[in-house]
């Protein structure tokens, strides 16, 4: 009798925990997204579309769509997704392998999309992310101790390195890949008890990319290879501007013409010759029209983000749980991070959008079934009083 009544004290005790600060971030930051979207993409849709509401329209369906997913995905018990992880893999493989068949299409000389019925497209790569978030942490967690050692961290990173050659080979994605090798390395960064060798493997690549970058700067110059030809625009925009700096240079006229507040919502002179300006150049947009200070808010709110997810997994109930919230965390920080380097032209331009607030239907709906699974794992999360 006394035993059950501790029981009943002990769970009268314990709070269900709802991150709903995470969930406000995100309707904040979705709702800017579709204002800036407007703003950027209002010009050229009224030019290609006839209509300055196109993208707007589309954008905001697809949100209403991703909301109500998350909602549903919020409701899953997220134990399920360790039977579904492996299936879940093979199906975004053979997904992409369908890119390179006559269902693929391409869209401004990149082959990334299935077509869908009604007009619709599928870009396979997203579901691959979410696929390498939930299946990773099942083998870290089959493996155990066995992930401490060599062997298994080998058979891990190789899962991982399959999902990324497979982006970049059949969608030729090169930044997806990296997004989804790196959200493998982390989750093996994070569970393994040392971090000496990472800093070193770290250490030794940044000096093998910078070697590089100086070997292929004395090469570049004849090679027809249209990734190479990236870097060398990357390294010398001004130079080649006419074939393939264009992007580039005015998205960093863009920034530099908006100053630290800015020319004022609506007024970029710079959105009317950006192409695809809508896409992974919307942040230039920000810094014209809001300035420094609009682009700053705008990484607070991604901070704020992060902030959420990583107290998340810090506080999950299990192992698994808290690896496939540092999934989702790491998806997000690097997508902004390469985000941001591109249009500030530190590193090549890779078509990486930024989360939430550039235009994409499949990147809008993907991300929000990752925020579904965020908030359904932080419902199990309880907190004693």
């Amino acid at each position: 009798m006394s035993k059950t009544k501790r029981v009943k004290r002990k769970r009268s005790n314990e709070t269900i925990y709802f991150d709903y600060s995470l969930l406000a971030v995100l309707i904040f930051l979705v709702c800017f997204g579709l204002i800036m979207l407007y703003s950027a993409s209002a010009y050229s849709a009224l030019v290609q579309h006839n209509d300055s509401m196109h993208y707007f329209k589309r954008q905001i369906l697809f949100c209403i769509v991703g909301f109500i997913g998350m909602y549903v995905v919020s409701r899953i018990d997220y134990h399920y997704y360790i039977k579904w992880a492996r299936g879940i893999y093979f199906v975004a493989v053979v997904l992409m392998a369908l890119v390179q068949t006559p269902l693929g299409i391409e869209v401004n000389g990149a082959k990334r999309w299935i077509q869908l019925p009604f007009g619709q497209q599928l870009q396979p790569a997203e579901i691959t992310k979410i696929a390498v978030i939930l299946f990773i942490p099942v083998l870290i967690c089959q493996l155990g101790r066995e992930i401490r050692t060599l062997k298994g961290m080998g058979q891990v990173f190789l899962w991982g390195l399959v999902a990324a050659g497979c982006v970049f080979i059949l969608t030729e994605n090169l930044s997806t890949a990296v997004i989804v090798m790196g959200i493998t390395c982390v989750m093996i960064f994070v569970v393994h008890p040392q971090t000496r060798p990472f800093i070193a493997a770290a250490g030794a690549g940044l000096v093998l990319i910078l070697v590089g970058v100086q070997i292929l700067d004395a090469m570049l110059s004849t090679s027809g290879n249209f990734r190479l030809r990236r870097i060398l625009v990357w390294l010398n925009p001004e130079e080649y501007a006419s074939e393939g700096g264009y992007q580039v240079m005015q998205g960093l006229y863009a920034i530099g013409s908006g100053g630290f507040f800015g020319k004022g919502l609506g007024n970029s002179a710079q959105k009317m010759v950006i192409p695809e300006v809508q896409n992974d150049m919307i942040l230039s947009i920000i810094c014209e029209e809001l300035g420094v200070f609009g682009a700053i808010i705008v990484l607070v709110l991604f901070g704020l983000l992060l902030f959420r997810l990583m107290f998340i997994a810090q506080n999950a109930p299990d192992v698994y749980s808290s690896l496939v919230v540092t999934g989702i965390f790491t998806h997000i920080a690097l997508q902004v991070l390469l985000n941001v380097m591109v249009v500030i032209n530190l590193i090549p331009t890779t078509g990486i959008t930024l989360p939430f607030i550039s235009y994409g239907g499949t990147s809008i709906l993907f991300l929000m079934a990752e925020m579904g699974i965020a908030l359904g794992i932080s419902a199990k999360i309880k907190i004693k009083e």
